[in-house]
């Protein structure tokens, strides 16, 4: 991605910055570029490897599209402060639009973070190729309005339809020109998703990691885990998001998006570290 490597040798960690006003669980919080900088330091302080900046919200219930004038002016202020404070960061702008991905690799990103995959702008296959941008192509349906919602989410075979439209994103992406070794792929948990739809792509994980890309998942807080965990409040979800993504990592997942970056963080290396060892390797009590 620009210059730059992320090793998928250990867990990857995706800092959510969410600048916009009406995000489903922290909208308005950080709208300030000097608020959405000391986030971006608190969570690099906690270990994201990525920032991950958004200026249009696909919510669930009444997202509503933001035009690239006001989506510009929302995130490329904030991409530029965070770059000029934290050099080291690698930061990904979170956006349908070309122009916008265009404007946040000019401010300093290294990666667009396409929810649409390139479906709703086909510019940015182009924009991406040239900029040698990373990119994490994200299944979903319907525009940004519909996507978070259920109204596309009727599937035969919710597995088999995901991975066959994903990997048609994939090639589209190729064909114009992002190299694969630029590219990581996101099944879209919760996107034209109901909750036992989520639960099967979860659990399907090992057929999309097959591919070969890494495979980012984005669980944060959402609804399906507060139908099963019974929790309402979608910030009191940092427990049930912590455990979707410790599953997701033993089936191949290896960038995790979050808005809670400390226990994720935690709990993965922990994982992570156990699934490193063969079985029997280290006998119970014996000293290490």
């Amino acid at each position: 991605m620009r210059g730059r490597v992320l090793s998928t040798d250990r867990p990857i960690i995706m800092g959510v910055l969410n600048v916009t006003p009406d995000s489903f669980s922290d909208g308005g919080q950080f709208f300030a570029p000097d608020s959405a900088v000391a986030h971006a330091r608190a969570m690099r302080e906690e270990g994201a490897d990525i920032i991950d900046v958004g200026g249009e919200s696909t919510r669930p219930q009444g997202a509503v599209a933001v035009d690239v004038e006001e989506e510009r002016r929302r995130v490329i202020p904030v991409i530029r402060a965070i770059v000029a404070a934290l050099p080291d960061a690698v930061v990904s702008v979170d956006t349908v639009k070309a122009d916008v991905a265009q404007a946040a690799l000019d401010a300093g990103a290294q990666i667009v973070n396409d929810v649409s995959a390139f479906r709703l702008d086909p510019r940015m296959g182009e924009i991406c190729a040239g900029s040698g941008a990373g990119v994490v192509l994200m299944h979903s349906r319907g525009d940004v309005s519909e996507m978070g919602t259920y109204i596309h989410a009727r599937y035969d075979g919710v597995v088999d339809e995901v991975l066959a439209e994903l990997r048609d994103r994939v090639d589209a992406a190729e064909r114009a020109g992002v190299s694969a070794d630029r590219i990581a792929i996101d099944p879209g948990i919760g996107f034209a998703k109901n909750g036992e739809h989520s639960l099967n792509m979860l659990a399907s994980l090992p057929a999309l990691a097959s591919w070969g890309y890494p495979v980012v998942v984005g669980v944060s807080r959402k609804r399906f885990l507060g139908e099963i965990a019974r929790v309402k409040e979608p910030a009191a979800r940092i427990h049930a998001t912590v455990g979707a993504n410790v599953a997701a990592l033993e089936r191949g997942a290896r960038v995790f998006r979050v808005h809670d970056v400390a226990p994720n963080r935690q709990a993965l290396d922990v994982a992570w570290a156990i699934s490193q060892r063969r079985e029997g390797e280290v006998r119970v009590g014996e000293r290490t």
